[in-house]
Parts: structure tokens; C-alpha cells; sequence
């Protein structure tokens, strides 16, 4: 089944007086479990693709439908609840709540959903906190940690909420090689079990080998399936 399915997805920016075309024309069906990493060089279009399917941005031409619903037609309400419920996104940049310390940071989303109890939120928080080794660091604010520490405050964050499709920008980019591996593999683990959907945007060869397909982009078109 897929979970995801694009067509002639196209993308502009005004620059100036001229038009950036970061997409041109993308065509794409994933499949529900897929672990996909998206590669290409610098201004290919990997982190607009992403931002489209996880309606950080909008298309300027085509359609995204996400388990066969046209997500570019949605009013903001209705992406609020899509982004909240069904997908996950670990973002380059962290985005993470200064004055929240860890622990509220990643149980943050879970609250938001008011479908669950404050303590099972907790122990959610808790638990993923610990798989990606930050226990001793869950009373400590954004500030109070280092680049690869926020990274994967934002990782368990993306997670907690089990969503069907988790869109990572550069998931490793902050992580030393061991930490990267353990969160790669907690990925994988997730991917294997919840059958969540991952779609990686990726420099990091590690990452491709815990990838069951890899999408090649160049120049806003895929080059190579």
C-alpha cells in the first residue's frame, strides 16, 4: 500500500527578480514501511521535498496525497492535525522550545494530542529520553547541551508520538558515529516493529545502509530510483 504519493510536484521561490525552480516535476509513490534515503548534491531539492510532504511548505504545482488524501488543498486546521497525528520531522535546525527543559520538550507533542494521560505522556518521554542515552541530561534546557545532545532531544521528540511517517533532514549531521548508530538503529527498530514510515534526507553513508531504497535527486528531479 502506499502511504505516500506524488505527482508532478513542482516548487518555486521568488529570488530577486529571478525564479528558483527547486522542484521540477516530481513523481513518487512510497510505499507504507518504507525506509527511504533521499541523496543529492547541495540545492538538489532533498530539504523542499521534505518540507512539501510534511506541509512546512507548500507545493506550487502538483499533488501530495498522503494515504490517499490530497494534502496540498488542506486548510491549516486540517495540517495541524496531519502534522500532529501522522508524521514526525527531525528537523537540520532542531527547533526545540528554549524554556522547556528535555523531558518537556519531548513529551511536548503528546500533550498537544490530549489523548493520553500526563502520565503515560511522562513515561513515553521518559522512555524514549533513554534510548537515545540522554537520561542524566533530562532536567537540562536546549541551552545547556551540546549540538549532537539537542539532536537527539529532537529525535526522541519526532518518535513519541509513534507517528506513520517520520521525515528526518540530515538525522546524523550533529551525531558522533556511535550515537548516530544507536539512533539509526532505534529507527530501524521502529521502521521493523510500528512499521513507520521513514524518509531520510541524507549526506551520511552510514544512513544508506540501514535503507531499504534510495531516491536520487538532482537539480529538483529524481535521477535515479
Amino acid at each position: 500500500m502506499n502511504i505516500i504519493e506524488i505527482s508532478s510536484l513542482k516548487k518555486d521561490y521568488p529570488l530577486g527578480t529571478t525564479t528558483v525552480h527547486a522542484l521540477r516535476g516530481i513523481n513518487l509513490k512510497i510505499k507504507e514501511g518504507d525506509l527511504l534515503s533521499i541523496v543529492g548534491p547541495s540545492g538538489s531539492g532533498k530539504t523542499t521535498l521534505l518540507n512539501v510532504i510534511g506541509c512546512i511548505d507548500h507545493a506550487t504545482e502538483g499533488s501530495v496525497k498522503i494515504r490517499g488524501a490530497e494534502i496540498t488543498s488542506l486548510g491549516d486546521q486540517e495540517i495541524t492535525d496531519l502534522r500532529l497525528h501522522k508524521i514526525g520531522f527531525i528537523f537540520q535546525t532542531f527547533n526545540l522550545i528554549p524554556v522547556l527543559d528535555v523531558i518537556e520538550n519531548v513529551e511536548f507533542p503528546l500533550l498537544l494530542m490530549k489523548k493520553i494521560s500526563k502520565a503515560e505522556s511522562r513515561a513515553r518521554a521518559e522512555k524514549l529520553i533513554d534510548e537515545v542515552g540522554l537520561t542524566e541530561y533530562i532536567r537540562h534546557r536546549p541551552a545547556e547541551l551540546s549540538g549532537g545532545q539537542r539532536q537527539r532531544v529532537a529525535i526522541a521528540r519526532a518518535l513519541v508520538t509513534n507517528p506513520d511517517i517520520v521525515l528526518a533532514d540530515e538525522p546524523t549531521a550533529n551525531l558522533d558515529s556511535v550515537t548516530g548508530e544507536q539512533i539509526l538503529s532505534l529507527m530501524k527498530k521502529m521502521n521493523k516493529i510500528e512499521k513507520t514510515t521513514f524518509i531520510f534526507s541524507t549526506h551520511d553513508p552510514n544512513v544508506l545502509k540501514y535503507a531499504n531504497g534510495v531516491i536520487k535527486i538532482k537539480d529538483g528531479k529524481i535521477a535515479k530510483r
